[in-house]
């Protein structure tokens, strides 16, 4: 049995190691140091640990992805290779595993990723405290990290208002990045570190949605309806998914999957013309021989029903796209691509996470930061950013294995051993 299965605490060292954020990095991280017998103490700023990993879980919680290594780090664009060593000590299989050795087992879905049974977040965070606890790590909540004091040793400020030093031999920072700021990740960290000489990219919206300038009475009728069974397509990438009507653009996870080039494309364009197949699973062929049904007596909305089985908005979305005099060729070409013009990025704040962050260069490969010695980072607060899919929770908590390994080489723990192989 691994030490993630284990029920009884290691023999203390003197520690402690002060871990910054109680989402998933900081939870992980606090999670292998103690496994190795190092004293542990977390603060986050909010009442409860763990909320943003709640609300992951509150359509049924996606831990990772079952798919190969080959193509699960391309999911990570350039920041791959990065990710790669964080995967390397805590992988998707590992990850199954250490939910298990908390009683939770996973399942793969149908699309190749991986929930738990249950799944839901709730039990696997109530487990994974309840391991903490018996680990002996000291949760504080309601503690926010206000930065370090002259000699650079921690500050927090407790529930009093009165900020106190927080002596330790380590640091562990997981403050997450800027999205869902009301769970605790508000990005307030980046000021303190740029003080300090850390170079910190924009933090910027991810899995995000998109403006769109629709015809006010198209939108009053379809305000909130699906666009199911879709393929997205934007730069020669394609994703089959779902979008989201809302008052002032489109959301869901079609949009998300593609949101950081396209993301990019608005922010220096002012605009980005993704292309939506309405009818993926027919070929342009056999969407031109159903449209070329005689329409006779019949509304475009019926025919369109009868020929393509579009519904809901998708035939008042092709009639504005096509105009009223289009033939069955420019309708067929229009059903396998349908633009969709993005005037805007949806608010950091209303986005699922956020990229930029903590530069790269700024870390060793531990995972410390160079301007900063004994001071690590982990999770979002690190310049990298990924699609849903579990990608983003697997990185996440990758990062924090990745971040506490390097704690435990700093402080003269040994090789770094894999932590979960077994459950």
């Amino acid at each position: 049995m691994s030490a993630a299965g284990s029920t009884k605490a290691p023999a203390r060292t003197a520690g402690p190691v002060a871990v910054i954020g109680g989402g998933p990095a900081g939870l992980m991280a606090a999670t292998v140091l103690a496994e190795a017998g190092v004293r542990v103490e977390l603060f986050d700023a909010m009442p409860s640990v763990g909320r943003k990993f709640l609300l992951a879980g509150r359509g049924g919680l996606n831990l990772t992805h079952s798919e190969p290594l080959e193509d699960f780090l391309p999911r990570y664009g350039d920041r791959a290779p990065t990710v790669r060593r964080w995967l390397e000590l805590f992988s998707p299989t590992d990850l199954r595993h250490w939910a298990a050795g908390l009683g939770v087992e996973t399942f793969v879905g149908s699309s190749g990723r991986v929930f738990p049974v249950q799944f839901k977040a709730s039990p696997l965070l109530r487990a994974w405290l309840r391991r903490l606890d018996g680990l002996g790590v000291a949760v504080h909540p309601r503690h926010r990290w206000t930065g370090f004091d002259e000699s650079g040793t921690v500050l927090v400020r407790g529930p009093d208002g009165a900020s106190r030093p927080v002596p330790a031999d380590a640091v562990v920072l997981a403050l997450g990045g800027a999205s869902w700021p009301r769970l605790g990740s508000d990005g307030g960290w980046t000021g303190i570190l740029e003080a300090r000489g850390v170079a910190v990219r924009p933090l910027r919206p991810a899995n995000c949605g998109f403006d769109v300038a629709w015809e006010p009475g198209f939108i009053a009728r379809h305000e909130g309806e699906p666009l199911k069974n879709l393929a997205l397509t934007f730069e020669g990438s394609t994703v089959r998914g779902e979008l989201v009507l809302t008052r002032t653009g489109i959301e869901g996870g079609a949009v998300y999957a593609l949101s950081a080039p396209l993301r990019d494309m608005v922010e220096r364009d002012g605009s980005a013309c993704p292309t939506i197949d309405l009818r993926p699973q027919l070929s342009p062929e056999q969407v031109r021989d159903r449209l070329r049904r005689p329409r006779g007596s019949e509304s475009w909305s019926t025919w369109l029903r009868k020929s393509l089985n579009l519904t809901g908005p998708l035939p008042g979305l092709l009639r504005g796209a096509a105009g009223a005099d289009a033939g069955p060729a420019e309708l067929a070409r229009l059903v396998k691509a349908l633009p969709l013009r993005l005037t805007g990025v949806k608010p950091i704040e209303r986005a699922i996470s956020s990229a930029g962050g903590i530069d790269l260069d700024e870390l060793t490969d531990d995972l410390m930061l160079r301007r900063l010695p004994g001071v690590f980072a982990a999770g979002e607060m690190l310049d990298w950013e990924a699609p849903t899919g579990g990608y983003l929770l697997q990185a996440s908590l990758s990062s924090g294995v990745a971040a506490a390994h390097g704690v435990l080489k700093l402080l003269g723990h040994g090789p770094n051993l894999r932590q979960f192989a077994d459950p």
